[in-house]
């Protein structure tokens, strides 16, 4: 790569920031759906149709520090909050959540996370709005199982299935598309 090839980015970034087209990190706020989770940015020129539908599913395998929010777990916030400011309708979002590895203890109710990690759960409260707005929030099996997670210890709403692997193929027969970040 050569060096105007690699400066090309940094002028389009400029360019963008200048002209507005980007929001400044202030103008990130709560709303409409959450009011504590999930900030977002206006960006101009962005429209949906009125019957635009999404049926995304997110896949979590990374914890956050203990007592601490997972930021991937915000992005389900974030994108319902974002779509609805935007137009999609609330009824048109069907977002789930597949939970393992490492991120599957935060699927435990706080007074049993705090035992295992000196710390109340970070997550319960939002993982509760999100399954009150509708998100699907599955928890593999397997990786409860390494963990030592028993069912009866998920916070209420959270469904286990066999594995992250089996809930990702039945959201994908059921017409979802994987959220790559």
């Amino acid at each position: 790569m050569t060096k105007v090839t690699r400066k090309v980015p940094l002028v389009l970034a400029v360019a963008f920031f200048m002209t507005g087209e980007v929001s400044a990190k202030s103008d990130f706020e709560y709303g409409p759906v959450f009011n504590s989770f999930g900030k977002h940015a206006p960006v101009e020129g962005i429209s949906f149709t009125e019957n635009q539908a999404f049926k995304v599913a997110f896949d979590v395998a990374k914890s956050a520090k203990p007592g601490e929010v997972n930021r991937k777990f915000e992005s389900l916030a974030r994108f319902i909050n974002m779509h609805v400011a935007n137009g999609v309708k609330q009824e048109n979002l069907s977002l789930a959540l597949v939970v393992h590895g490492s991120a599957t203890e935060e699927m435990l109710k706080s007074e049993l996370f705090k035992q295992r990690k000196g710390q109340p759960n970070g997550n319960e409260a939002l993982l509760t709005a999100l399954m009150k707005q509708g998100v699907e929030v599955i928890v593999c099996g397997q990786s409860a199982a390494a963990h030592g997670v028993e069912k009866n210890a998920l916070i209420d709403g959270i469904k286990m299935d066999l594995s992250a692997m089996t809930a990702h193929a039945r959201l994908a027969q059921q017409g979802y598309s994987v959220n790559p970040f």
